[in-house]
């Protein structure tokens, strides 16, 4: 007989949380939830929020939003995303996302497979002289497939 694993429920405001400067992050099923399978987590945008732009060559983001606008940046193209609106970034994709100025927004993210809660856990353990040496840094984002590419790119999504 196979074993079956308990059913998992987080409460509103429940889950691992990560409270950043321009962000607090809540992680709702992780990578122990799902074998591995994905992470999902709530992320709360502050004002100020911004994402420059990275890939991940063997990982897919999925993003709902649930407040914003919150701006995209994927594949060299600007989108304003609204409640309700999903962007599928697959792995290799460049993308970035910030907030327009003076706004706060709120969105699901999956992250698949997993590993983006590894990375979160390890990066709140971090000494401030950890957060200061790039080549700690440069290992950590190595290792969960994080791959900086720069800035936020300038421009605006067409469709505000």
């Amino acid at each position: 007989m196979t074993s079956v694993r308990p059913c998992t429920v987080i409460a509103p405001g429940g889950g691992v949380a990560y409270d950043w400067s321009a962000d607090h992050t809540f992680v709702k099923v992780g990578a122990d939830h799902t074998d591995g399978a994905y992470v999902l987590m709530e992320d709360n945008l502050k004002p100020g929020f911004a994402l420059g732009l990275h890939r991940h060559d063997h990982h897919a983001e999925t993003f709902y939003v649930l407040e914003g606008p919150i701006d995209f940046y994927v594949n060299d193209q600007w989108v304003a995303a609204t409640a309700g609106t999903t962007i599928h970034v697959p792995p290799g994709a460049p993308h970035a996302c910030r907030l327009p100025q003076g706004t706060s927004g709120r969105m699901l993210m999956i992250y698949q497979p997993s590993g983006f809660d590894g990375y979160l856990a390890e990066l709140a353990g971090m000494s401030g002289a950890d957060l200061g040496d790039p080549e700690r840094l440069k290992a950590l984002n190595a290792k969960y497939d994080l791959v900086e590419l720069g800035p936020v790119p300038a421009g605006a999504p067409s469709n505000r």
